[in-house]
């Protein structure tokens, strides 16, 4: 049974996440855009159970459906009997079975996803890292691993924090599971009670000393040999990316709040898990899916830098929505996604109702798409993400193709990077979002991918270009942190 009680809330949501403590807190971060995208924040702590898995990297081929370890922690089991210390399970498995496993355990009877607290009252939270696609495809696997994150991480949330941007009315849901719920619910009214200071505002930016994967140079080579690829005809378009890493001088969850208050955005996110703790301001969803069955992706491709001037700034918008080679490549992972959704989607009902639409955000313009359908009835949202992933404008076009060369060039796995990372509500529902603008912070560094798509007529220094404008907000946050 879930159990709802409406909050007098005297703070912005966001502001109460790092009031939870304690590893497993998430915060989904509704910043911009209350009205098509950013309606609903949630946040949540003290999960009962949480579940990783992780590939041995480094195979050419292993081919697709090898084994993943797969770890579950459990602090609380289904039946609310709390463990003491938590027990922990590994063993080899299909980590997409495992998930279903997890969610079968925690599952509340009964439970449509009709509650009055959103779409979102309990379920999962996490992310399908990118190189979990190698539990789906058969892919070559030479990339250095050396950040070591789970290609999976999934916390249940038996109690969601709901904040609706557009009614203004917040809605705390607590899965009843033989414990008090009136214990519960006076747990969060204690951690709420307390007078709100407000965010420090962002410090001016100071020197910041950044390392990459890549220089220009040779990220201009990279581009180079795809472009190489493109007009041989093995692909058509390739999502090419390389690693930017800095050391960590200040707390996480201040980072967060300085880039939030300087690129806010409809998909953020900040998610604490033990050991690290991943940032994001996406703009970009992945999936979402309603309880009736409608599935939606909005991929972004196509790129500009924000004006100096009102003047510049419009000019530049209308380039972007005017660059050939840009509509191009977002056409193109269109295209792809409508043939992905087209797997487990209602024959005829798939369609874009939106084509290369200009988004601004803090520093760069983007060219957005929106594609629908209507999921089958004998699927689910974990059929829907497997048809899909990763997201195409991550990989290129055809995906399979311009993944296996992307990771020829790119020397480190991408991780959390260029996977998603939302929530499955028990109901049914679904939102993730593509894992970009992103930060992972871990034993005192901080590291962000960027990249961009390479079609046949990409120049390589505006290539290096666009992945910089796109990691501006970010350094720029990483500038900041320790003044």
């Amino acid at each position: 049974m879930i159990l709802t009680r409406n909050i007098d809330l005297g703070l912005p949501l966001w502001r109460v996440a790092p009031r939870l403590g304690g590893e497993g807190v998430f915060l989904l971060d509704s910043a911009l855009d209350p009205v098509r995208l950013g309606r609903w924040s949630f946040t949540g702590c003290l999960p009962p159970a949480l579940l990783t898995a992780k590939r041995r990297h480094g195979t050419l081929s292993a081919g697709p459906g090898m084994p993943f370890l797969v770890t579950l922690t459990t602090w609380r089991r289904p039946d609310g009997t709390p463990l003491d210390p938590p027990q922990k399970k590994t063993w080899s498995g299909d980590p997409f079975a495992a998930l279903r496993q997890l969610q079968a355990a925690y599952n509340v009877i009964g439970h449509k996803g009709d509650n009055p607290a959103g779409p979102f009252a309990g379920g999962l939270v996490g992310w399908f890292g990118y190189e979990l696609a190698h539990a789906l495809e058969d892919l070559p696997d030479t990339g250095h691993d050396d950040l070591g994150l789970p290609d999976l991480a999934f916390l249940v949330a038996d109690e969601v924090l709901a904040h609706d941007h557009v009614t203004g009315r917040t809605t705390l849901s607590v899965t009843d599971r033989g414990e008090s719920a009136d214990d519960r619910f006076a747990w969060w009214e204690e951690k709420l009670a307390s007078p709100d200071s407000g965010p420090v505002p962002a410090p001016a930016p100071g020197d910041l000393v950044v390392g990459t994967s890549c220089d220009r140079a040779t990220y201009g080579a990279q581009v180079a040999a795809c472009v190489e690829h493109i007009l041989a005809g093995d692909v058509f378009e390739i999502c090419l990316t390389h690693r930017l890493e800095t050391a960590l001088c200040g707390k996480p969850w201040r980072l967060y709040e300085i880039l939030r208050e300087i690129n806010p955005a409809p998909f953020a996110v900040w998610l604490d898990l033990p050991g690290y703790e991943v940032l994001s301001a996406s703009p970009e969803r992945f999936l979402s899916l309603t309880t009736d069955g409608l599935a939606e992706s909005r991929p972004i491709k196509g790129t500009a830098p924000r004006g100096v001037c009102p003047e510049e700034d419009a000019g530049r918008a209308a380039g972007l929505a005017a660059s050939e080679k840009d509509r191009a490549e977002n056409i193109m992972i269109v295209d792809l996604v409508r043939n992905d959704l087209g797997r487990v989607c209602d024959l005829g009902t798939v369609c874009a109702p939106e084509i290369c639409r200009i988004e601004s955000y803090a520093t760069v313009h983007q060219l957005v798409s929106t594609v629908r359908g209507h999921l089958r009835k004998d699927r689910d949202a974990l059929d829907l993400v497997a048809a899909c992933f990763p997201g195409g404008s991550m990989t290129g076009a055809p995906k399979i193709a311009a993944m296996s060369i992307a990771d020829s060039l790119e020397p480190f796995k991408r991780s959390v990077y260029s996977g998603a990372i939302g929530y499955l509500d028990r109901g049914g529902a679904m939102d993730l979002s593509i894992v970009i603008r992103s930060i992972v912070c871990k034993d005192g560094r901080a590291t962000l991918g960027v990249g961009g798509a390479v079609t046949a007529d990409s120049d390589p220094g505006a290539e290096y270009d666009e992945s910089m404008d796109k990691a501006r907000a970010l350094l720029d946050a990483l500038s900041r942190v320790g003044n």
